[in-house]
This record gives C-alpha cells, sequence and structure tokens, in this order.
C-alpha cells in the first residue's frame, strides 16, 4: 500500500514505522527542507480547457476564476482552488521555526510531505515539560501544517506528547483548542501567528496544573464505562449495525488500555484516574484505531476524526475535575 507520508526528516527515535530521514539535533532550516521533502515550490496556473466539436482539436480556453496548483520540482498536479486561494509554501511552514530555533530554544523533532505535497507539517518541542506521579513525563510542542488542496487551514497548534506511549494531545481548555488558524482566502502572517499564539502557550503552566488535577481525579468503574460511551459511542443518530460493531470493539479496547494494557496505565498518574481515561483514548487514536495505514492514522489522528475524538475525550476528562 502506498504511503501517505511521501518524505520526511525527524530528530530521535524514527515514528511511523522507521519512515524518513534521521537528522543529529539542532540543524538549519536548509537541511531540513532538503531532507523533509519541503524543498520545493507550489506554482500556479490559470486553468484552461478545450473547447471545439467531437473529433476536433479545438481551442484552449481559459478559466481565469480558478486555478490549478502544481509542484515545481516534479510539475505534478495538486489541487484545483479558487482564484483568490492564498498559497502557503511548504518553505514557508519551516521558516515560521526560524527564530524560534535560534532565539527562544524551540528544537524541531520531525518534518514532512503527506499525499504528494498536499499537505505538509513542522512539529518543534518548545522546551517546556512536566512530571507526573510515577515519572509519568508530558512534553510541550509547537505544530504547524497546512495544505494547498482546501482540506486544512494553516494551523498552529500548541500540542502535548506523553513520552511513556508517544501520545498527542493538543493543548485545549475551557472548550478552545488553543489552536490559531488562517484561512487560505487570506495571506499567511506569521508572526501575526506567533503573537496569536504567544497566549496559547502561555496557558502551558494552566493546562500542567489541569492535567496533574486529573491524575489526582481516581476513577469508579461505572465512570469510566460512562466516559467511554461518551467519547467514543456520541453519535447524532441511530447507527448502523457496521458502526454499532466498530463502537463496540473501540469500546472493548480503550477499557483493555484502561486496565493495565496501555502503556504507562499502570503508573500512579494513570492508574484508576481521570488522566488514565484520557490517555486510553489518546493511546487507541494514535496507533490502533482502524486505517487504511500508519500514516492514515496519522492524518486523522492529527487533522481529522482522530483529532476530533481526542479533543472530545479531553472535554469529557476535564468536566470530571470541574
Amino acid at each position: 500500500m502506498a504511503h501517505l507520508i511521501q518524505q520526511m526528516a525527524y530528530v530521535g527515535e524514527a515514528p511511523w514505522h522507521q519512515l524518513g530521514n534521521q537528522l543529529p539535533a539542532k540543524q538549519p532550516i536548509e537541511v531540513w527542507a532538503e531532507k523533509a521533502g519541503m524543498n520545493w515550490d507550489i506554482c500556479e496556473t490559470p486553468v484552461r480547457y478545450m473547447a471545439g466539436q467531437v473529433g476536433s482539436l479545438g481551442s484552449i480556453m481559459t478559466f481565469s476564476e480558478q486555478k490549478v496548483l502544481f509542484r515545481s520540482d516534479t510539475k505534478r498536479p495538486l489541487s484545483v482552488v479558487g482564484g483568490r486561494y492564498q498559497v502557503v509554501q511548504p518553505r514557508a511552514v519551516l521558516e515560521f521555526y526560524r527564530d524560534l530555533t535560534e532565539v527562544s530554544g524551540y528544537e524541531l523533532e520531525t518534518a514532512g510531505v503527506l499525499k504528494e505535497g498536499r499537505k505538509f507539517w513542522a512539529l518543534a518541542r518548545i522546551g517546556k515539560e512536566a512530571t507526573l506521579k510515577g515519572s509519568d513525563l508530558v512534553k510541550g510542542y509547537l505544530l504547524l501544517a497546512t495544505s494547498c488542496d482546501g482540506t486544512l487551514a494553516t494551523t498552529a497548534t500548541p500540542t502535548t506528547i506523553r513520552v511513556v506511549c508517544n501520545n498527542t494531545l493538543t493543548m485545549a481548555l475551557d472548550h478552545a483548542t488553543g489552536a490559531v488558524k488562517v484561512p487560505h482566502s487570506t495571506a499567511f502572517d506569521a508572526q501575526a501567528v506567533k503573537q496569536k499564539l504567544g497566549v496559547a502557550v502561555s496557558h502551558w503552566d494552566n493546562f500542567v496544573h489541569r492535567v496533574k488535577a486529573l491524575a489526582d481525579r481516581k476513577v469508579k468503574d461505572e465512570e469510566a464505562a460512562r466516559y467511554f460511551l461518551k467519547v467514543l459511542c456520541r453519535t447524532d443518530a441511530k447507527p448502523d449495525p457496521a458502526q454499532r460493531l466498530q463502537n463496540e470493539r473501540a469500546m472493548k479496547r480503550v477499557e483493555e488500555l484502561y486496565a493495565g494494557k496501555g502503556h504507562g496505565a499502570e503508573l500512579p498518574s494513570a492508574k484508576q484516574t481521570a488522566w488514565g481515561l484520557l490517555n486510553a483514548v489518546t493511546e487507541y487514536v494514535d496507533h490502533e484505531r482502524r486505517a487504511r495505514s500508519q500514516d492514515h492514522r496519522l492524518d486523522s489522528a492529527w487533522f481529522g476524526v482522530g483529532a476530533t475524538v481526542k479533543e472530545r475525550a479531553l472535554h469529557e476528562a476535564l468536566q470530571l475535575i470541574s
């Protein structure tokens, strides 16, 4: 099966089934661009079509209200978008981190290209971390991602990773994702995004306070069952038999992860706690939820349905300590 990840680079251990080019720490942006497959441009041209009778060559016409986006290196088409669509270049995603890595102590950890260039990202450690009971380490990150096919606004998201299991979680509080989103109808202003992010990243201490409260909140079996039901089986309509079976399988697996089979499930911070409930869901979404490939699972966990499930899991967990 073809990988969604066309190319990527990383520091440390290889993620996602050993895909990508390993780099030493603290490499310059130029090296990241080359090794992560982000050293090309998105080009654009008006949509053109052939007008004529059947069997004749006809005339080449231009439809200026839409444009085709294509790669500068391979000339492969990426998408057809409206004429006002504002492109964000792959290199711009990496350049976003230049001053953050050179001055503010950030360290790039992964960057890469999905779907032949239709989506690309970079993830950097922000230099903040917290340790919960039992040496349960959580590190802070900043994820910047965008697309050129209309599926994702340019989005900067404060993110956390639980080291024991590599579970990812958006640093969301109080019904807000904490993310800064720039739609492709407007130009991407990196400095403006960083100014807005300054507020979101400053929420780290508040987030850690909530996480520690989750680790202190003991959970009864019936509370755990209700929690998983709300998170995994939420629907506005009666599910069909296939969906019901999928929900039942998901429920069974997250209950197993929570009960001791999950990475770090036996740590004091997670055993029979609200933090353990949350991480059972995030581990399931990030590493076990059914997907066509590991790459599709990553795409879902960061940008799609999986990300929505994790956001709901955090919201429901915070309800237990409110």
